[in-house]
This record gives C-alpha cells, structure tokens and sequence, in this order.
C-alpha cells in the first residue's frame, strides 16, 4: 500500500520500543490507518532518517537525554518532527495513546513548517 506513514521509534537498544510498535501498529490496522511502525536501536537514527524518512521519529523515555540532539539533527538535516514517547503510555505498553501522539506530532510539524 502505497503513502503508509512510517511511524519509528528509537530506544536504547529498540527492544521494549518494539513491543509498543507491535501495540501501535495494532491499533493502525484496527482503525485502518496506513501506517508502518518499527523500532530501531537509537545509534540508527541518523541512518534511519536518511534511507527510510519516517513520518515522525519517537524517542523512548529511556532515551530521553538524547531528545535535543536528535531533534536538532533529525529534524534540522532531515525535516523530520521528533518526539518523546509518554512514559505512562510506554509503561502500559498503550499503543493508542502512543499513536494518537505520534499523529498529532505530525500535524503540528505540517502546520509549522
């Protein structure tokens, strides 16, 4: 299917960070949303960003710290809105609420940019 949004998210290691893609992209198809979502290790997001272009970049809590910098370069080189996924939501493993965000991060990055 063609103009799925790539939605990836990006942890230490993108172990737990898959799970809640799974959970994600669950709901997606659920609701058929045309929508892709994977995790990557965090040391893959440059990478990442240049081959794929995902839709939107999501950070696990656990990588938190590395938000500014990533964001700096992921969006500033690549054009790509990056967020930090809720730790609640990442907790419960709610990949509504996870999808629901990655969404509204997406559209308040069209409207800026």
């Amino acid at each position: 299917m063609a103009g799925k949004k790539k939605v990836y998210l990006f942890c230490s290691a993108g172990m737990s960070t898959s799970m809640l893609a799974q959970e994600m992209q669950r709901v997606g198809d659920a609701h058929n949303l045309p929508v892709e979502v994977k995790a990557f290790p965090i040391n893959k997001v440059d990478e990442i960003a240049r081959s794929e272009h995902p839709a939107c970049v999501l950070l696990g809590p656990q990588v938190h710290h590395q938000y500014e910098e990533t964001k700096k370069r992921v969006e500033g080189d690549f054009g790509i809105p990056v967020g930090i996924l809720d730790q609640q939501a990442y907790g419960l493993m709610d990949g509504e609420a996870s999808l629901k965000y990655a969404v509204k991060l997406m559209k308040a990055y069209k409207q800026h940019a």
